[in-house]
């Protein structure tokens, strides 16, 4: 099976069934809701008919969602999206989860590189943008050094329990 999405150190795939538990993980760990904007944890039956339903034509459902593993044992480490696509503006927002017990091993960088080379080369897109609270310097720092660039700060963006942030919009433009 040729891997088109892939380097020696992540592979970037398509959902699977087998995903499911894992996805369930995620998607209840409340730490993931604010940027997630997910307001409740989500059933195993929704995850299951989400995966069952899930159409990877990101012209058609406007959102490309695939898993981020390690290539070499194939182990599920995050989720990196294109979401809001916009075929007219040639553009897309990039969502990019790792998981905890995963971060600072340099896998959203190789997430990053793969999908942002995907959407320009394969895709055609003129921009990929993302919107990072303004409290989470870590991503923003792993975007800028990927190329992007603040374009602005959407000001009381997202709500987080009692609180609202801001949030800062960067842009990697092709």
């Amino acid at each position: 099976m040729k891997k088109i999405i892939s380097n020696d150190i992540v592979t970037l795939r398509s959902l699977e069934a087998t995903d499911l538990d894992t996805l369930y993980r995620w998607e209840n760990d409340s730490w993931l809701w604010t940027t997630a904007n997910i307001m409740s944890p989500s059933p195993k039956s929704y995850l299951w008919q989400y995966l069952q339903n899930y159409d990877s034509d990101l012209y058609n459902s406007r959102q490309l969602r695939l898993m981020v593993t390690l290539t070499t044992t194939a182990e599920p480490v995050g989720t990196v999206d294109l979401n809001n696509f916009d075929p007219f503006n040639n553009r897309a927002e990039l969502g990019i989860m790792i998981d905890k017990a995963h971060e600072r091993k340099g896998y959203a960088g190789e997430a990053v590189k793969l999908i942002t080379g995907y959407a320009r080369d394969y895709l055609g897109l003129f921009q990929i943008y993302a919107l990072v609270p303004v409290d989470n310097t870590a991503c923003a720092q792993l975007l800028k050094h990927h190329g992007f660039t603040t374009s602005g700060v959407l000001k009381k963006w997202i709500n987080h329990g009692t609180e609202v942030h801001d949030v800062e919009m960067l842009q990697l433009l092709f």
